[in-house]
Parts: structure tokens; sequence; C-alpha cells
């Protein structure tokens, strides 16, 4: 008997991610997420399974273990544990602490006698006075870090010394080693008018200048003009393979060889017009990695990130079937092997190997062992047409038995240069809730979402709400021309710039009986002052100055609400700090429309993401009924 997913089923979810492989190509280390429902906390635990098939194994008790990585050898694994650096037996075992709190990104030395890591260089004193002069001071998770920066550390795995490697008033990410060792190349945005682009540079530092008290000076490769996240070094360290764009400026990001010597890099995707995805929260990808003389990189194609390999300076997709997605990659170049999480309709994701023809092969079903009786609705893939003649992707969620002419939810995804996939979506449970309630569910790929080329990904530029507004209403117009739905009955919701368009909508048309806002921005002009992504918002995404923002925001626009809206918030957010949802709320309060202000204590942007369970399945149990109930269902 089976039945369908539900909020409170997240509690019980377990989902990989992070897959490492071993060097010699035999076993998968990662992680295993879940919730501990007593604790109302996320959960990791590092496992492994065999590549040549087998069950999987634990080999940590977490509760918060991460970003496991093999030692060159093969006979240890660091991970991090509560944010501190580890070493862990690679046949499991209890760990070994190096470093403090904070550490990310470890990486090992090609000799496996040190690890590099990423951490805090000390601590805020939190009472006493913050004296601000940059703009990048806090961080959306992290929440005000100023005066502290983050900065590159080295880890003896024999004596345990941990060596600060760099300083400074930047913040150094993605340290990666070159082939002999001497070397780590890193990103950091150097310099004093730094925090007002969004631009930075790769730089290198000599390993063995740092200590005794003294930091390496980095040396800048290349231009800070643009934007780069460094990858691997080329075998003969005559380069570094990049992620990144030469203009630091709104577009999809190519994958680069950057010389070491200096000068342009050297774009290696020109010819494939995707977005090559490194991998960050809400954005699945991978860190492109070496496969012999090839690359094997992830790109974003109609919504969905996939594995591609460059081969001979071309680009191409490793074939799959449509709905099949990919995050995290590990390469074990002699055996030949890659592993990655792959995601479909079925699935929300599970460890998969590739061989070298590209055949996928699933390694485990942690999915259908947590969930056993629950069976996901599934969704359709159709393409509208604007009356400009642009073509717009769209997927429908509905149970294939429900009546025609039933409710409607239009959900719009964030970013606004984010996309909806076309496989399972652990993150948006109430499309599942809403589906098994007879309801369809309308998810667009509308004019800047990614997966559809650079002129499409910049096509909301400058007029956000405005160039895309038609791209939600027309799809919604010819479901309810069809009567699929009723157009008498229609909701919108959405998150980030979702609960952005989701307030402008609503504000600008009477399409819509009931509102569920997440995440929201309101007022474009104090945003772009508080948010700590508020320069390149008001700067890149809107241009045009003051006047601009106020036109654009739905704040300005607000009179014209009449729909009920609920709105949910967390109160730690940074990116769309939580006065923006006060705003909207006080707006509709006053004008005597219905609404509900729902904050979530401590959690920021991406709470929906990785936040407290029950905040998660607060969210999405709140939107699924705040639209039933103002929708005029009919009665039974």
């Amino acid at each position: 008997m089976t039945r369908s997913m539900t909020p409170d089923d997240l509690y019980d979810l377990r989902l990989p991610s992070d897959p490492q492989l071993s060097p010699d190509g035999e076993r998968v280390a990662y992680v295993l997420t879940g919730a501990d429902r007593a604790a109302d906390d996320t959960t990791g635990e590092v496992w492994e399974v065999p590549v040549t098939g087998g069950a999987p194994r634990r080999l940590t008790e977490g509760p918060a273990d991460a970003a496991p990585r093999w030692s060159p050898d093969g006979t240890t694994l660091a991970l991090l544990r509560h944010g501190g650096l580890c070493t862990l037996p690679a046949d499991g075992g209890e760990p070994t602490r190096l470093a403090g709190q904070g550490a990310r990104s470890p990486a090992w030395s090609p000799d496996g006698t040190r690890i590099a890591f990423v951490a805090p260089a000390g601590a805020p004193d939190r009472t006493a006075p913050v004296v601000i002069d940059r703009l990048d001071y806090k961080t959306d998770g992290a929440g005000r870090t100023a005066p502290v920066r983050t900065h590159l550390f080295v880890a003896d795995v024999r004596t345990g010394e941990v060596v600060q490697v760099t300083a400074g008033d930047y913040d150094a990410a993605f340290p990666v080693w070159s082939p002999c060792g001497a070397r780590l190349a890193f990103a950091a945005a150097i310099g004093e008018q730094a925090d007002l682009s969004t631009a930075n540079g790769l730089y290198v530092v000599e390993v063995a200048d740092a200590g005794a008290g003294r930091t390496a000076e980095p040396r800048l490769v290349g231009s800070a003009t643009g934007i780069a996240m460094p990858c691997a070094w080329y075998a003969d360290g005559s380069a570094l393979l990049v992620v990144g764009r030469a203009t630091a400026d709104i577009g999809i990001l190519r994958l680069m060889r950057q010389p070491l010597a200096g000068g342009p890099a050297e774009v290696l995707t020109a010819g494939l017009d995707r977005n090559v995805m490194y991998g960050l929260p809400g954005y699945p990808g991978a860190v492109p990695c070496f496969a012999g003389a090839d690359v094997l990189f992830a790109a974003r194609d109609r919504g969905v990130s996939r594995l591609y390999r460059l081969r001979g300076g071309t680009a191409e997709q490793i074939p799959q079937t449509a709905a099949f997605g990919v995050s995290g990659l590990s390469v074990a170049p002699a055996s030949g092997r890659a592993v990655t999480v792959v995601a479909d309709r079925a699935r929300f994701g599970e460890i998969a190997v590739v061989d070298r023809a590209g055949e996928v092969t699933v390694l485990t079903d942690h999915q259908a062992r947590s969930l056993p009786d629950v069976e996901l609705i599934g969704c359709t893939e159709r393409d509208f047409v604007i009356s400009d003649g642009t073509p717009v992707h769209g997927l429908i969620i509905r149970d294939p038995s429900a009546p025609r002419g039933g409710p409607l939810l239009l959900d719009v995804h964030g970013g606004p240069h984010n996309a909806w996939a076309a496989h399972a979506d652990a993150v948006h449970v109430y499309h599942q809730t809403l589906a098994a309630r007879g309801w369809t569910v309308l998810a667009l790929n509308v004019r800047g979402s990614d997966g559809y080329g650079e002129d499409f990904y910049r096509a909301v530029v400058g007029g956000w709400g405005e160039h895309d507004e038609r791209d939600f209403l027309e799809p919604v117009a010819a479901l309810i021309a069809e009567g699929l739905v009723d157009g008498e009955r229609v909701a919108v919701t959405g998150y980030s710039y979702g609960g952005y368009m989701a307030c402008w909508l609503s504000a600008r048309t009477g399409t819509f009986s009931a509102v569920a806002a997440g995440g929201v921005v309101s007022d474009l002009l104090s945003v772009s002052g508080t948010s700590d992504e508020g320069e390149a918002l008001g700067r890149l995404e809107i241009g045009g100055g003051r006047d601009r923002l106020v036109e654009l925001s739905p704040l300005t626009h607000v009179d014209g609400v009449r729909a009920p809206t609920l709105i949910l918030h967390g109160d730690a957010d940074e990116t769309c700090p939580v006065g923006q949802a006060e705003q909207w709320f006080h707006a509709l309060r006053t004008r005597g429309v219905p609404a509900r202000l729902v904050l979530y204590p401590g959690s920021s942007h991406l709470f929906i993401l990785n936040g407290q369970p029950s905040h998660r399945a607060d969210y999405n149990q709140r939107v699924a009924d705040w639209v039933t109930r103002h929708i005029n269902e009919p009665e039974e």
C-alpha cells in the first residue's frame, strides 16, 4: 500500500551527497543527511558503498559529519565534524581532531602529509563595538562576520601542527594543491574597493613561506576583473582549470584554462551555450575533474544539471534520460570511473557510478529504505509560446487521476537565475501534498532561468517583474482556457526571487485568489542597502538608479493587492532581510488585506534547504494549508 509524501516525511528522509571515489576506484565515501526529530536538527554521517555492488556501510555516527576526502593512498579520510577538521581510518572508527571550529573545504596534499582547509582567522568579540569600513561585513547563514576574515590553513597530519597560510582584509576560498605540493591556489577578492564589485581573482601562495608567525604573500594569476573558482591544476603545473567568466557581470559561467604565467584565461566551453555548475546550495552541480585527458563537469540544460565531457576541445553531454540530474562528482582516473549523485522523477538522489562509456549504475537506495511506502507524483513537461514568440519550458505536477477543472498553484523559482528541474524535489514537498489533494502545480522556467542559453539567462536583467510577468500569466491563462484548471481557483507561491514575484504578481493582476510568499523582497531600494548581496543586486540586476529600484518594487504597487497573503521568512535572513517581509505585511495589514506573517527564529535565507527540520516541515505544511483554505474549494 503506497501513499503520497507529506511534510512530516522530511524527518524520515535520508539523502546522500558529496560522493568521493577512493583512489583505486573501488569505494565511494559520501555524506548521508537526515533529521533528528528529538533534537530538531539536521544530521550528517559518513557512509561508504562498494563500486562493484554491495550494501552501503556507515563509517561515522555523526551527528554533524561532512566533507569526506580520501588521502592519496586511500587509507584515511579527512572530514569535518561539527565544523572541526578530523581524520578517520578508511575502515571506520573514531575520528581524530586536527583543527578547530569553522573549517571548510579540506584538501589533501599530493603526498598525503598535510591537509589544507579554510577557516575563520580568529573569533569576533560579540560584545565589542564593531567598526565597519566595507560592505562585505555579513554573510547569510553566518551573520555578521566582520572584523574576522576567512583564510587558508594547513594541518600536518602526523604532528597535528596547524599553520595559517594567508592573512589580510579579504576572504580566501576554494584551496587547491599544486601537483608538486609546494603551492596552493585559491580564490579571493583582494583590494580596498573589492567590496564594491562582484569580481575576484585567482591567487597562488608558496606554502613553505608560511610558519613561525609568518603568512605567505599571495600572487595574482591573470586578472581580477572577472569571476573565477579554481577546480584543479593541470598535471604539469602550468595552468589552472577554472569555472568562471572574464567579466564580473550577470551571465553564465564557463570552463576555462588559466595559465600560471598570467595573461587571459582560455575559454574551453565557448561552443557550449550552457552554464557550468560548480555546485552550491540550491544550485546543483559539481567541481570539474580531470579524467585522463578529458574533463568531466556539470552544466545546466533545460533546468537540469547534467554531466558533460570535454574531449579534444569539444564539450558533449554524456547521454542520460531526459529528467536525469547530477550533483557532486569525483573521479579515479586509473579506473576510468566517476561517481555522482543522480536524481530522476522517482528519486531525490542516489549514489551512482559512471564508467568510461558513460554507463550509469545506481549503487544506493536510501530513499526507498527511509520512505518505503511513499510513491511520488511525477511531472510532465510542456513548452508554452508567449505572445512575443518566446518559448517557456514548464513542468506540470498533477495526479493523472485528478479530475479536470481543479485548483492551480503557480510556483515561482528563486534566483532569478535558478530553474525548476524535471526530477523529484525534496524541498518543495507541498507540490506532492497539493497534487494528492487534486491540485495542479505549474512550475515555469521563464526568462532569466538557467539552462536555455546566455541570452535567455540575461533576459530579465534590468526588468525584474516587467520582463517576465507575461511568462507566468499567459501559461496560466492557457491552462484555464483548456479547462485543465478552474480560473476562479488559482494561487501563487514562490521563495526568494519567487517571493518577490509572488508579491509583484498579486499587486499587478487579479488572477490569484491566494498568495504564499517566502523569503520575500518587497522594496528593492531598501534591500539593496541591507542585503549581503545588495550591491550586486542594485548595480547588476536592476541598474538605472533609485527611480528604477522604486519602479520595480512590489511595494510601489501594493494598492493592487486583494488576495489573502501568507508571508514566510527566516528572521536571520541576510540575503532578503526580514524587514522586507515586515514591510510587506505592514502594507497589506494597513490596507485591510487578509495577511499573516510567519517568522522562523534563527533561520537564514537557505533554511528551506538545510534549516531546522521543524521549520522546513512547517513551511511546507503552511503553504499547502493556506492556499487550500483560501481557494474556494467545492463543498464535499
